[in-house]
Order: C-alpha cells, then structure tokens, then sequence
C-alpha cells in the first residue's frame, strides 16, 4: 500500500477527524471508505447508460437526450440549493 498526502486546511483535517473517531475508525480507512463511495465520471455515464437500458428493458421507456439534460439541470439546481440552504444554517447570525 503506498502513502498519499493531502495537504489540507486544518478545520478540514480536524472534521475528517471528528467524523473518523465518531464512526470509531481511523483516519486512513474513512479516506478510503469516501473514496470507494465516490464514482468516477466514467462510472457514473456506466450507471446513467444501464439506468437507461433497464427503463428501456422493463418499462417500455427510452430516455431521450432532452430528458437527461433537463434532470441534470434539476439536480444541480437542487444542490445548489441545498448547499445554500446548508451555508445559511452554518453563517453566524
């Protein structure tokens, strides 16, 4: 196994190490754990293409171009949403 530093702020490093202590792990195997749940692009047009095959498959339904673009569009609005919603809940008041 080879060695990898990140350079990082330290209220960075400080919540990555409250989140490993909570969950009673260490620091290297959280690392690995956001890792392994963090797809690639290419692993998520995989999921997007079996997605689209399987409602083409079961139910009749073929996902156009148009339909996809417009749920992206959803979904980054949706978080941008979230994160602000998340920034105001964290500012100072």
């Amino acid at each position: 196994m080879s060695d990898v530093v990140i350079r990082v702020p330290a209220e960075v490093r400080d919540q990555l190490a409250a989140v490993a202590e909570a969950r009673g792990t260490s620091l290297r195997a959280l690392m690995q754990e956001i890792a392994a749940q963090t797809p690639t692009p290419e692993q998520i047009q995989e999921r997007a293409e079996r997605t689209c095959a399987l409602l083409a498959e079961r139910f009749g339904h073929y996902v156009t171009d148009e339909e996809s673009a417009e749920t992206r569009r959803k979904m980054r609005e949706a978080t941008a949403a979230h994160r602000a919603a998340l920034a105001e809940a964290e500012s100072p008041r």
